[in-house]
């Protein structure tokens, strides 16, 4: 992150465009759309890519490579968009969107399709990173926090219509079409991207140096509260990316309700924003390190239940029980998530950007290679889902407890 003043509004460099503060909002909203797309246009499409690809046996392996890719390209976009300017930084990761969607609607084989994965991963790195930087850039103070609330709550309803988007597609052509949209919304991406014009001013700029970034991953490594919490939102992002990679092949192979897939995917995502306008008020209320150990704990108690419940009914419980508790479980891990991090941040101070910079890295590593673990084990059953949200939700919370031990409960201003 740069270092200069943060303005109170969206000022423009000289030959800039001018920018009112709809357009902002709108523009960080769909890049952060652009990621969604990237995970949830497909989720459809996945019993056809199993049926027309050789090797396709788990197409949760599509989820696991996307993330890798976010993953790897976190750790680049920070610093070059901080030396070389946030708009070409975001076009060069378009470039890459579109290669990956493009390829992957070319794919032979499923092991060309999950190498597109990765790339198209990678591309949706820098649109999805760079939207905090870009608020910023413009915005200081209060209004940028009005700001980047807004974008946030945009950006949720994306993973809710955007599988329908995907459904809708699918009943016109076959599964490549999905990712041919993707292409078409990456190129849209780059029009825009270039109308809106660059945020971050040469003499903000800096030259990449390696020693502040090791300082500072030191810094996070000696700090408990960040260190811990990082580990433990990797946990919970494992736990997430299990609902992301598995609840597909469930609906269609264990429920045979593939077609229902998209409508009840996007209602969960719905039913959770009562949640989130509750958490909003409870963490002025109380705060949000009380806030955090209390859904936190409500999610492991949950997902424990699950596994008793299911193994009881020897892994197939009644469609609407195991919904029921998908939806439970998942909502508390969207509820627990934006707050965990915050704290996790919060001691960091200008060493913010890398730390946040190291959380979204083991995030989408860390994360993703845990979920495939019980992605791989989908099979005949519902069990396996449970397990992997009981276990990581488990030693995620035992991790956060051990790092806020001592850490006094605040009250939002």
């Amino acid at each position: 992150m740069s270092n200069h003043a943060p303005r109170a509004t969206p000022a423009t460099s000289p030959g800039e465009p001018a920018r009112s503060d709809q357009s902002v909002i709108a523009y960080l909203a769909f890049l952060g759309v652009l990621l969604a797309t990237g995970i949830d246009i497909a989720l459809p499409a996945f019993g056809d890519i199993e049926r027309a690809l050789p090797g396709a046996s788990s197409t949760s392996l599509m989820v696991t490579a996307y993330l890798l890719g976010m993953a790897i390209g976190q750790l680049v976009a920070g610093p070059c968009a901080d030396t070389f300017g946030r708009q070409r930084v975001i076009q060069a990761g378009l470039v890459l969107y579109l290669v990956g969607a493009i390829g992957a609607a070319l794919a032979p084989s499923f092991g060309a399709l999950l190498f597109a994965r990765a790339v198209w991963g990678i591309g949706a790195a820098a649109p999805a990173g760079l939207r905090t930087a870009i608020a910023r850039d413009l915005y200081s103070g209060d209004k940028m926090a009005r700001i980047t609330t807004i974008v946030m709550a945009v950006f949720l309803l994306g993973p809710v219509f955007i599988p329908l988007v995907g459904e809708v597609l699918l009943s016109f052509a076959s599964w490549q079409i999905v990712f041919w949209f993707s292409a078409l919304i990456a190129i849209g991406g780059l029009v825009w991207s270039q109308r809106f014009g660059e945020t971050l001013p040469p003499e903000h700029r800096r030259q990449l140096q390696v020693a502040p970034i090791a300082q500072a991953c030191v810094a996070v490594v000696k700090t408990r509260v960040t260190a811990g919490l990082i580990l433990s939102n990797t946990l919970f992002s494992g736990a997430f990316f299990i609902f992301l990679g598995s609840t597909q092949p469930i609906f269609e192979r264990i429920y045979g309700r593939e077609d229902q897939f998209a409508w009840l995917f996007a209602l969960a995502g719905l039913l959770t924003i009562p949640g989130l306008a509750a958490m909003h008020f409870l963490i002025g209320r109380f705060g949000a390190i009380r806030m955090v150990r209390m859904t936190a704990t409500i999610a492991v108690a949950v997902t424990i239940a699950g596994v008793v419940i299911f193994r009881a009914a020897d892994g197939i419980p009644d469609f609407w029980t195991w919904y029921l508790w998908l939806v439970i479980a998942a909502a508390t891990l969207t509820l627990t998530a934006p707050a965990l991090q915050a704290i996790a941040l919060e001691p960091m101070g200008t060493q913010a950007g890398t730390a946040s910079s190291l959380l979204n890295f083991a995030s989408f590593a860390g994360g993703a290679g845990l979920a495939a673990i019980f992605d791989a084990q989908i099979d005949g059953t519902v069990t396996p889902m449970a397990i992997g949200f009981a276990l990581y939700n488990a030693i995620g919370l035992a991790i956060m407890m051990w790092s806020l031990r001592g850490a006094k409960p605040s009250h939002a201003q």
